[in-house]
């Protein structure tokens, strides 16, 4: 079935919507040959750092750059939104690939990969910001980008690496020579090179690489521009695109994500209701359907579970809201009425919801160490449910 999610024709880069403020600060550092050589765009998953970093690429190979940033019309902006601009470079976490024999022939593969995934970005520029398998920033896709660091700009230009999701360096075997490998790079970038690395949880970066950037924190869209993007860009209903904006907190990758797909449900519309039901679990007398919550989950892979700890953190602020008489502030709307009788009914403490939250935050950390999500989530529902009642049961 087609999601809603790709139903535009575009193919390239999606237009960059928001952030102007930023961005007219790049423009004038750019201007005044002062854009930082190593930035570090940081925020929630799917606001569009991605897309800002290529953006800012665009910027630096833009023949006739304006007040308001590239022109849109050069040779080099137009191969830089078809995503085929030779100086312009996109690295990302991708899976492990499968043992080739040796070092050489496992850097092929990931080159491979990366080829591959570039492409479908072509094809699918309207994407969700949904991950289901682990992924990895290897040791070889490092090692590849290194090698076209060496070889300079393919133009004698200026030349962008763009390094997505750079906290996955430190969440597999081997993080640690990848993450030098990394620095290396970062200390010392080649005349006319210039690195951007992206993170949604900048916390989980190395020091050392994080000291060597220039961070910018990037901000979510509003509520009716998203609901433009996805009615006009994307091609979803009226009221798909308004309940999408609604729950996504400003992302564009999570609205994405929670759009129908065809009859079914976008993915983050099925975590969305997962983390409902975790909620449920944790909020009932017995410990059995916590345990058999937790148990429904496999025993590996817990770097998957972050967009079901971020649809439960909404849920716990709508708990919140419901607690606090504030039903306006609910996002959950469908579930409004069953959050507002939990708050009257139950014996939920006023500061339970709050508490609850760190406690996601926390299991949220475990979970960049790759530990059993069963156990995990038996212990989150276990500290939710004694710090949400007040009867501590």
């Amino acid at each position: 079935m087609t999601s809603s999610a790709t139903r535009s024709t575009r193919s390239g880069l999606p237009p960059i919507h928001g952030h102007e403020e930023l961005r007219q600060a790049l423009v004038l550092a750019h201007a005044r040959d002062r854009l930082p050589r190593v930035l570090l765009l940081h925020g929630r998953p799917g606001i569009g750092k991605q897309r800002m970093a290529q953006w800012i690429g665009q910027l630096l190979v833009c023949v006739e750059p304006g007040s308001e940033g590239p022109c849109g019309a050069c040779r080099e902006c137009l191969l830089a939104l078809r995503i085929e601009h030779p100086d312009l470079h996109w690295f990302m976490p991708l899976p492990r690939p499968k043992a080739r024999g040796s070092r050489e022939r496992e850097d092929e593969a990931l080159e491979e990969a990366r080829i591959e995934w570039i492409e479908e970005a072509r094809r699918t520029p309207f994407r969700p910001s949904h991950q289901t398998e682990l992924r990895g920033l290897q040791i070889g896709t490092i090692r590849n980008l290194r090698k076209r660091v060496g070889r300079g700009a393919g133009t004698g230009g200026r030349q962008l690496y763009l390094v997505a999701d750079a906290e996955e360096l430190v969440a597999q075997e081997a993080s640690q020579e990848a993450a030098n490998a990394l620095l290396k790079t970062l200390e010392e970038p080649p005349r006319g090179t210039w690195m951007v690395l992206t993170s949604s949880e900048p916390g989980r970066l190395l020091d050392t690489i994080r000291s060597r950037t220039t961070p910018l924190h990037l901000t979510g869209l509003s509520e009716p521009v998203l609901r433009r993007v996805l009615e006009e860009e994307v091609g979803a209903e009226p009221s798909e695109a308004a309940r999408a904006a609604r729950l996504a907190g400003g992302s564009i990758g999570r609205a994405l994500g929670l759009l129908p797909s065809g009859e079914e449900p976008g993915p983050l519309e099925v975590v969305r209701q997962d983390a409902f039901h975790l909620l449920r679990a944790a909020l009932q007398d017995s410990p059995g359907p916590r345990f058999a919550k937790a148990m429904s989950y496999p025993a590996s892979g817990a770097r998957t579970l972050t967009e079901l700890f971020s649809a439960l953190e909404v849920w716990l602020r709508d708990l919140g809201a419901a607690r606090a008489g504030s039903g306006s502030a609910i996002l959950n709307q469908d579930a409004a009425p069953w959050l507002t009788r939990q708050a009257e009914e139950l014996p939920l403490d006023p500061s339970g919801p709050s508490r609850a939250l760190r406690c996601v935050q926390e299991a949220r950390e475990q979970a960049a160490g790759n530990v059993n999500p069963q156990l995990l989530l038996t212990g989150l529902l276990t500290a939710m449910h004694r710090e949400l009642r007040h009867d501590r049961s």
